[in-house]
């Protein structure tokens, strides 16, 4: 199982094994406060996508198609929380304050492509 979660939420037992999907650090979180299992920045949407989509919901289904081609590009980034995932539940932590247009519900929704896409 796949969940997302704001870094600036509290961690819970439920969260599982912990990643921070964020090209950038979270202003105001320290490392031990964060309770990630690892910092995949080559996972998180390029520096250039991520000035493009600025976090504009009318570039949402863009933003998604072309992050879906990064990461297509680069599974070596990627598929170590596929494979997490695969072995029970994984939280991945974003900082972005839209909660609903976010590169970690895009990576979420992709992980779970590729994992229906293989059964």
């Amino acid at each position: 199982m796949i969940k997302i979660k704001r870094v600036y939420e509290p961690a819970a037992s439920s969260d599982g094994r912990r990643f921070l999907v964020e090209r950038l650090w979270p202003r105001g979180i320290r490392k031990e406060a964060l309770g990630a299992e690892a910092w995949m920045k080559d996972v998180a949407p390029s520096g250039k996508l991520r000035t493009w989509f600025g976090h504009r919901p009318e570039r949402w289904e863009e933003f998604r198609k072309r992050y879906g081609a990064e990461l297509d590009a680069h599974p070596d980034a990627w598929e170590p929380l596929a494979d997490a995932a695969r072995r029970g539940t994984v939280t991945l932590l974003y900082s972005a304050h839209d909660t609903e247009h976010n590169g970690a519900l895009a990576l979420r929704d992709y992980l779970a492509g590729r994992r229906s896409r293989r059964r």
